[in-house]
């Protein structure tokens, strides 16, 4: 048995997927069926396609009602949990902030004003979504809400593309969505996956490992996307309630059992600070946290055990 990858561009993002096959035709089918799973729910809930649902609810937010697939109502449902249980640090509606305010696409070179961030703010509130589980309708209540999946829908892709292997029997493999990631079985040589964790000051290099056989990790730094301000960097994890960055946190690091989960919960950790982010997380059985701040110290919720 060995391992055979592939990596692409998928949901705007680069992602690998790995399987242990006898051989490359066989594992290039499974690779194949992961793409196509893959494919489909990023139609479902891009933004970028006029016609995907996740714009038809934007498009007529504080009109009408649109129906959904069962998928997409059951993700936002979700999804709302996670803000309840962040206190809105997770907000799928973060999308009405303009891209106007903080582009990390160009060379910004002064901070927007505390005013208009402000005024941008007032619509991200999660509580704003009407959800009608008899229809399988979904409303936004305020002209100008939108909402958007960049914080959880990698994480299901991944969860989804990997439900679709097992369901053919493929006994391992690594669906790597740009560091967003799930694990099941051992690697070809019967050893364990493990994984580095990127120092945020060098992200080429690992400082430590983690054995995640059976796990999916998600990591949210500021060294994958920021600016420089007058020699101050900025993250691209913005806080929904204020409108900017957070600060003090250089990286975050969520193990779960589950991609969609661990892809949802690392941004909030971050935007609610070390020891609230900590302290949630050891509520939460089976989830697992690793924290750099601003001065490379490391924090870690109970239970995790760094090699």
């Amino acid at each position: 048995m060995n391992s055979f990858s592939k990596s692409l561009r998928l949901m705007g993002n680069n992602f690998t997927i790995t399987v242990v096959s006898e051989d490359r035709i066989t594992a290039d089918c499974h690779i194949d069926i992961a793409i196509a799973e893959i494919q489909r729910i990023e139609k479902l809930f891009t933004t970028f396609d006029p016609n995907s649902q996740t714009n038809l609810i934007n498009e007529y937010a504080g009109i009408k009602p649109v129906v959904v697939d069962e998928e997409v109502f059951k993700l936002i449902e979700r999804s709302i949990t996670i803000s309840n249980l962040t206190q809105g640090a997770f907000d799928i509606t973060y999308g009405s902030i303009d891209k106007g305010l903080w582009n990390f696409d160009t060379n910004m070179t002064a901070l927007p004003s505390h005013e208009i961030a402000k005024k941008m703010v007032y619509l991200i509130n999660y509580r704003n979504i009407i959800l009608n589980k008899e229809q399988l309708s979904v409303m936004l209540l305020n002209k100008g809400m939108r909402i958007g999946f960049g914080g959880i829908g990698k994480g299901y892709a991944a969860e989804m593309a990997k439900k679709k292997l097992v369901e053919r029997n493929v006994l391992s493999g690594i669906i790597n969505a740009s560091g967003d990631l799930t694990t099941w079985g051992t690697q070809a040589s019967g050893k364990p996956w493990t994984i580095g964790i990127a120092h945020p000051d060098h992200p080429s290099s690992a400082f430590s490992c983690l054995n995640i056989s059976g796990k999916a990790i998600a990591t949210s730094g500021n060294y994958e996307k920021c600016i420089i301000i007058n020699g101050k960097k900025f993250s691209h994890t913005i806080d929904p309630k204020t409108g900017f960055p957070v600060t003090g946190i250089k990286s975050v690091t969520v193990i779960s059992n589950n991609a969609e989960l661990a892809d949802a919960m690392a941004t909030p950790i971050a935007v609610m600070g070390i020891k609230p982010g900590l302290f949630m997380i050891d509520q939460i059985p089976d989830l697992h946290c690793l924290i750099i701040d601003d001065k490379n110290q490391i924090y870690t919720s109970q239970n995790i055990n760094l090699k």
